[in-house]
């Protein structure tokens, strides 16, 4: 794997920000009622990520240590501020119904984690690579909430009660009653807790390693990470 896609699969699996890092929380429950929002905050994130990191990447020989922190959130705010205006132009209704949440992504944690820890140490194709994976895995999580919770929560999928896929039409059952909790805050914590368990179970350890020692305790305690003893 060379260096480019190690940051596309740290972004979307190894380092997830939404259910790795748990960062992002705001965004990630406010605006996930249906999965078309879920998708539009991801993008928008995505793109923002990707630019800042970028910049910021170019930038960071000439801003000072000093205000670097302030220097980033005038790099993220003019791109939020355009990203903003071209949604009002060409998508009003995502505008709408991501509303706030927009403005807020200039001091969204992860772009100014990545800024941080990432962008300002490192060239700028591989920090754009970084905002890319980050972004990706943002916008798969938040899609995969907002569908769980508007096909439980609607009955409908992107609005969708009936989706045609190779000829293939899936729809819900007749007599389906959604559940209206899922599309309420509170189904917004459930879905990401199922979400958060499943995809830390899969990055659960084998119950043995390469050399056949017990590493059902977790890796922090395997004799193996000391010394092969």
């Amino acid at each position: 794997m060379n260096k480019y896609s190690e940051r596309l699969y740290n972004g979307v699996i190894k380092e997830n920000p939404t259910l790795v890092l748990m960062l992002g929380m705001c965004p990630t429950l406010a605006v996930t009622t249906r999965a078309f929002n879920g998708l539009g905050m991801g993008l928008t994130t995505l793109v923002v990520l990707m630019l800042s990191n970028f910049m910021i990447s170019v930038l960071r020989n000439i801003i000072s240590d000093k205000i670097r922190i302030p220097a980033y959130i005038v790099v993220i705010a003019s791109l939020v501020t355009i990203l903003q205006m071209l949604l009002q132009a060409y998508i009003p209704a995502l505008n709408d119904s991501l509303g706030i949440y927009i403005p807020l992504i200039v001091v969204n944690c992860i772009i100014l984690g990545r800024a941080e820890s990432y962008a300002s140490k490192n060239p700028p194709l591989l920090s754009m690579m970084d905002g890319v994976g980050m972004g990706l895995g943002f916008t798969i999580a938040l899609t995969i909430i907002g569908a769980f919770r508007e096909i439980l929560g609607n009955g409908t999928i992107f609005g969708l009660s009936q989706i045609t896929i190779f000829n293939f039409s899936i729809s819900f059952p007749k007599g389906y009653e959604p559940m209206s909790i899922f599309v309420l805050a509170p189904g917004a914590f459930f879905v990401l807790a199922l979400l958060t368990a499943f995809q830390n179970k899969m990055q659960l350890p084998s119950a043995t390693n390469k050399k056949g020692k017990d590493c059902t305790s977790g890796c922090a305690n395997c004799n193996s990470q000391k010394g092969g003893k």
